[in-house]
């Protein structure tokens, strides 16, 4: 099995499990079309990237920072995904699929990302899975072919799942869009929780 082979499919299995960033990305889909959906899962492979280049490298100094700092990077991503639930409750679902802005585009693109990068314990996900595949810390151009293979693997979910998403959005009327929305940011509320409490375990 090749080394970027290897990476697209530790990038597909770290992002293919259920989490907040599912969540949003669904929502994203459901109310600002599949570009929305995509690129917010686009900010998720990129934090994956940088979590798998860490881990590829062998970024000691880095990994071990992550690690020393993870209850206060851990608290910020809680009250970060508190405020995105909040924000996911009192959304007004809308119609119009059209993208509006760019700028939508990137707070979309920046918010998964920095979810996703204030995760600490995904270092931890890759470390581990490199070493149930045997991959250690080779050259250079092996560790670069790894990462690009998680990149890649991750970002190909994420195109999955907001395409998957986008074909059933037709089917949904607003009320049943809003309901969405509540729930939504009613589990994003909850791994919020969940991620403060951990802090004191």
């Amino acid at each position: 099995m090749t080394v970027f082979l290897k990476g697209l499919i530790i990038g597909l299995s770290i992002a293919a499990p259920v989490g907040p960033i599912g969540i949003l990305c669904i929502r994203r889909t459901l109310n600002q079309g599949r570009l929305y959906g995509f690129i917010s899962g686009a900010g998720a492979a990129t934090a994956d990237a940088f979590y798998g280049c860490v881990a590829a490298f062998g970024l000691t100094i880095i990994s071990h920072f992550l690690m020393e700092q993870r209850l206060w990077i851990q608290f910020v991503g809680g009250l970060f995904l508190l405020y995105m639930g909040i924000q996911s409750m009192r959304s007004v679902p809308s119609t119009n699929t059209r993208i509006s802005s760019s700028e939508g585009l990137l707070t979309s693109y920046l918010s998964t990302f920095i979810l996703t990068i204030t995760n600490p314990m995904t270092i931890l996900a890759f470390i581990g899975v490199f070493a149930g595949l045997g991959i250690s810390s080779g050259s250079n151009t092996e560790a670069i072919f790894l990462v690009t293979g998680v990149f890649m693997g991750s970002l190909f979910w994420w195109l999955l799942l907001s395409n998957g998403i986008g074909l059933i959005k037709g089917f949904m009327n607003n009320n049943l869009m809003a309901w969405i929305n509540r729930c939504s940011g009613m589990v994003l509320i909850i791994f919020g929780i969940v991620a403060l409490i951990k802090i004191y375990l």
